[in-house]
């Protein structure tokens, strides 16, 4: 049996994260595990044609490690994944590849975790401490439609992009309007034939991408005080976002007329405009980022049917309007499981396991410790998403509260029931009047089982900093240093 301070399971900007905060407080015997090949986490998954970043390059990166070199205003994901294999290769960060966590659990006679692991390095390993950093859309959700089975041809998900079907002049059936769909449907349009099923519009504004020039390049990597003048600047301007996304009224008309008028603009035909028209509250659902989506579908290269995808016949896909296309091949851009995260079903505490804890959603104290698993972490879980700003802030924070809580602490570290169940009601009353919430749609923030939000964090990423850095202890039972290993 293998035996660490620390184990951290995710190989993205997570665990990068956490471990790189580990190590600033002085905690270096930790193992990461990372069940692919590589390390990059969703960048690493995501190839599909124009996948890329919708937060601006310099803000999505660690702080500590900038990046002149980035190639446009939005980064592709092919740099992304690079940027933090990069990282990791600077950091000196070698985690256990193919090597999935099979499950954990903890030992209350050790007051250890137990984490067996396979692939490359079968075994169990004897943690002080465990910390998930598995991201929150890892597992593509595949949507329950009638004879989907009897589709004949290539079908896949945009998070495992087939790269050896040919689609050079192909019927290409793309199932879903959100992220994904709105970068690769552009991209499918040059080369193919598509159909996009849409059962709900997007508010999407301009992107206003750009190439950065060598000099301009030249001149971040000579002048690390202009690149990081830059990243305050885009910190600012994402924070300034966070009132049109949150529901304060006039930040959110502002939003929507410019939305509007960015669809108006793109769009000639008014019939196709009101098929595009989303009948929700701006920022209820993920608002999206494009200047070629619209014009893809304008041009007629794109055949919108405005209506989900109801059964599929061979290679008849039916609509919900009635419509019947035909198709060659079926891309399913639906999205991931995030709100029932995979895996919660692996991990047992001191009587359950996470996923039944999390059984009416995903709870905790500062959105990264959970009651009920002494010693557990999560990053990039309950309520740390953000609708208007980088996540990678996000996790940032987190990982330095982990660093600090664990450094500071000895024994054993029993998250206080009340504490979870306090910030929990906290949570609950910001989101209860946001969009998100009461916007009128259905989006991946908010748990279908009870209604709540728990993607999303309700506030800025200050508000969210000051949230953690207030944590000083409290949130913790007492700690028994009887059996305590730290």
């Amino acid at each position: 049996m293998t035996r660490a301070e620390v184990v951290v399971v995710g190989g993205g900007f997570a665990g990068l994260a956490a471990v790189m905060a580990l190590r600033a407080q002085g905690i270096d015997d930790v193992i990461v595990l990372e069940r692919a090949a590589s390390i990059g986490g969703t960048w690493r998954d995501n190839t599909y044609p124009g996948v890329a970043c919708d937060v601006p390059s310099h803000l999505y990166g660690f702080a500590d490690h900038p990046w002149p070199h980035w190639s446009g205003v939005f980064a592709r994901g092919d740099e992304i994944r690079a940027y933090l294999e990069r990282t990791a290769a600077t950091e000196r960060i070698t985690p256990w590849l193919c090597t999935p966590m099979l499950d954990a659990r903890w030992d209350a006679a050790a007051d250890r975790w137990r984490v067996r692991t396979g692939g490359a390095r079968p075994g169990e390993i004897d943690a002080a401490a465990l910390v998930l950093a598995c991201g929150r859309l890892t597992e593509p959700r595949i949507p329950d439609i009638p004879g989907l089975e009897s589709f004949p041809g290539p079908m896949f998900h945009t998070a495992r992009w087939d790269h050896g079907v040919d689609l050079d002049g192909a019927r290409v059936a793309v199932v879903g309007t959100g992220a994904s769909a709105v970068q690769l449907v552009p991209r499918l349009a040059r080369r193919s034939e598509v159909t996009l099923f849409q059962r709900t519009p997007a508010w999407i504004v301009p992107r206003d991408d750009r190439p950065y020039s060598p000099d301009e390049q030249d001149r971040f990597a000579a002048d690390p005080a202009l690149l990081e003048r830059l990243r305050d600047e885009l910190y600012a301007e994402g924070e300034a976002r966070y009132a049109s996304r949150s529901g304060d009224a006039d930040a959110a008309a502002a939003a929507r007329a410019a939305a509007l008028a960015h669809l108006h603009a793109q769009v000639p035909d008014p019939r196709l405009r009101a098929e595009l028209t989303p009948d929700y509250a701006f920022g209820c659902k993920r608002v999206l980022l494009s200047d070629e989506f619209y014009p893809a579908l304008a041009s007629g290269r794109v055949r919108l049917e405005a209506s989900a995808l109801a059964t599929v016949e061979g290679r008849t896909l039916v609509a919900a309007s009635g419509a019947r296309h035909e198709a060659d091949v079926l891309v399913l851009a639906t999205g991931f499981h995030s709100t029932r995260q995979p895996y919660a079903e692996l991990v047992r505490g001191e009587t359950q396991t996470l996923a039944a804890h999390w059984s009416a959603g995903m709870t905790s104290f500062a959105s990264t410790v959970v009651a009920g698993f002494p010693n557990l972490f999560v990053l990039d879980g309950p309520n740390a998403s953000l609708g208007h700003n980088s996540s990678v802030l996000m996790m940032e924070a987190q990982a330095g509260y982990v660093a600090r809580t664990l450094a500071g602490r000895a024994g054993v570290l029993r998250v206080d029931p009340r504490a979870e169940a306090a910030y929990t009601a906290e949570i609950d009353e910001a989101a209860a009047s946001t969009p998100w919430v009461a916007g009128g749609c259905r989006n991946w923030y908010v748990d279908e089982r009870s209604g709540r939000l728990t993607l999303l964090w309700p506030g800025t990423v200050d508000a969210f900093r000051d949230r953690l850095a207030k944590a000083c202890g409290d949130e913790f039972l007492p700690v028994t240093l009887e059996r305590g290993k730290r």
